[in-house]
């Protein structure tokens, strides 16, 4: 009976992820279709001939070594958090159970399916503080967070843009434009701090707090921790389109290999980093998880 409750459960959610994405990709033809209708009304090409897609103040030249290595850090970790996230999303039986060794919190156990979970997201979060903080002290900053409320039209347009097919000439080694500003500031500044915040919720080291814990429920916590992580999904997948769609040589030499050029140097790294990917999911075994979780707790079977 519960084999046959849980297979009904995941039909479910498959069947819910197959209707948005068809609700996806029918809303994306419709605004496909709308975008190049409305591209020749001599209006949208006065608003776009004023904001062509770049916010003032937004430039900055290159990309320094530390971004690359950072950018390479960050994919190989999302791919695991990802990869993890979804594990305790389907469930299933725990390969063990994780028990802190001291502390406040010792005596409580989690599965160490959770505890590694946590554990990248602690790593994550301590690369993403690094980059946060190296982002300011270069003043690379302007790159992510808008200056002027100018970049709302200029991304309006961009938008406009890449609908109707007139896509904007791509110029990533010297600034983004104000859609791609919007959007990896979001991931940096919005994103990541939600997941942050929500992951704590669920975790051993959430401090009680009656009055809060109330309203910011276990249950709530885990839709809207699930949702950012749909959010991190849709943003990838995106961007790897549109990379793969403007250059992709060039984009990769950029985000890779700290570079502006036609090498495939930003290629070989990124596949690399890829294949190492791939090889710590297929690590990521439960003897592999118990070993490691036994480092900084006690771990039951």
């Amino acid at each position: 009976m519960i084999g046959t409750t849980v297979a009904g459960t995941r039909r479910a959610a498959r069947v819910r992820i197959l209707a948005a994405v068809g609700v996806g990709l029918g809303a994306l033809v419709l605004a496909v279709v709308a975008a190049r209708w409305v591209w020749t009304w001599p209006a949208v090409a006065a608003f776009v001939r004023r904001y062509p897609g770049v916010a003032a103040g937004s430039s900055y030249r290159g990309t320094p070594a530390w971004v690359a290595v950072l950018h390479a850090a960050n994919l190989f970790l999302l791919v695991q958090i990802i990869r993890s996230g979804l594990v305790l999303r389907r469930g299933g039986r725990p390969c063990g159970h994780w028990t802190p060794r001291t502390g406040r919190r010792k005596g409580e156990r989690v599965t160490v399916e959770q505890w590694f979970h946590v554990a990248l997201d602690l790593v994550w979060l301590l690369t993403g503080l690094v980059f946060v903080v190296l982002l300011i002290l270069s003043g690379r900053w302007v790159r992510l967070v808008p200056t002027t409320v100018d970049v709302v039209p200029n991304a309006l347009s961009v938008a406009l843009q890449y609908l109707s097919g007139h896509w904007p000439e791509p110029n990533g080694w010297l600034v983004y434009n104000a859609l791609q500003q919007l959007a990896y500031g979001g991931v940096v500044f919005v994103l990541a701090p939600v997941a942050a915040l929500t992951g704590l919720r669920m975790s051993l080291w959430w401090p009680p707090r009656p009055k809060l814990d109330r309203w910011f429920t276990v249950e709530r916590t885990r839709a809207l921790h699930a949702a950012v992580m749909v959010l991190f999904v849709l943003f990838v997948v995106i961007h790897v389109t549109l990379v793969a769609s403007t250059g992709v040589v060039r984009a990769l030499d950029h985000m890779f290999a700290a570079r502006d050029g036609e090498s495939l140097a930003g290629v070989y790294v990124l596949v690399g980093v890829l294949l190492v990917s791939a090889a710590a999911v297929a690590a990521a075994r439960p003897v592999i998880l118990r070993s490691l979780a036994g480092l900084t707790g006690r771990v039951t079977r």
